[in-house]
């Protein structure tokens, strides 16, 4: 990457000011974007004092180990996250960072808790840091059984209306619905009865309702949030009602979850034609 490519950086990240929503969107699909380089390390070189550069290279290093490398770079991302914090105290975001660093390292709960009230004083519903909780108190991580309900029911109780978290109850209910289905044969049947029970079926109502209109979804990855609830209402055997999602879509598609039944262009595709005949 050339000096150029730091500058540009630079500039798209400033330009969010203090929309952490939106900044941390564009540091994230950045580092999605060149987590096979070493962008990361330019920039750090380039600005070794520089917050964004700090945070950036932590977040490139959390997207490395999700890919399957190596997490020795981890314990690193930590001292950038800490230190990103320290010269801006005031800042979410070395926090939602360092969350996610934390929670690929498997910290035990009480610092991560530390992290997290910290966090929500500076942006109480940052979309990143209520979905990394979320996955790290799922059974599969850190979580006990019925932790992960329980964030999301006090969570849910008090957000306001189309926060940036508002998927938070949706993606849950995804995660819940293919722990329930997984390596069945029934899969297809269990899928529909799932989605019909009177708790998932609300969770899809409610979503249905508020995040079709105008306005409602205006955070930076919005698109994402519609991609999720355009997936659980096909599993959930409600095509038509997707119709309209897939329209304010357009052609983007997320990998998860449209991933988790075959290449998410493919799935995104088959099931927009279909709901659009």
């Amino acid at each position: 990457m050339t000096d150029f490519n730091v500058e540009a950086a630079e500039r798209l990240i400033k330009a969010a000011d203090t929309d952490w929503d939106r900044r941390w969107h564009r540091l994230s699909v950045l580092a999605q974007a060149t987590a096979d380089f070493d962008f990361d390390r330019s920039w750090r070189l380039r600005r070794p004092r520089s917050v964004d550069a700090m945070v950036f290279s932590a977040c490139v290093a959390t997207v490395r180990v999700r890919r399957g490398e190596p997490a020795t770079e981890l314990p690193e991302a930590v001292r950038a996250c800490y230190q990103a914090h320290e010269a801006r105290p005031q800042e979410p975001l070395p926090l939602v960072a360092l969350l996610g660093v934390l929670r690929l390292m498997r910290t035990p709960a009480p610092q991560v808790n530390d992290v997290w009230r910290a966090l929500v004083l500076r942006d109480p519903w940052n979309r990143e840091a209520h979905l990394q909780v979320l996955a790290y108190l799922s059974p599969e991580e850190c979580g006990a059984p019925g932790q992960a309900r329980e964030f999301v029911d006090v969570q849910q109780a008090r957000m306001p209306y189309g926060a940036p978290a508002s998927a938070l109850e949706l993606t849950a209910a995804v995660r819940d619905f293919h722990r329930a289905t997984a390596g069945d044969g029934l899969n297809a049947i269990l899928a529909d009865m799932w989605w019909r029970r009177p708790h998932a079926a609300g969770i899809l109502d409610r979503a249905l309702r508020s995040w079709t209109g105008p306005g409602f979804l205006r955070h930076a990855a919005a698109l994402a949030d519609l991609n999720l609830l355009a997936y659980a209402l096909v599993q959930a055997g409600r095509v038509a009602d997707a119709a309209p999602l897939f329209q304010q879509i357009g052609t983007t598609v997320v990998a998860w979850p449209w991933s988790y039944h075959g290449e998410p262009v493919e799935q995104f595709t088959y099931w927009r034609n279909r709901a659009q005949r």
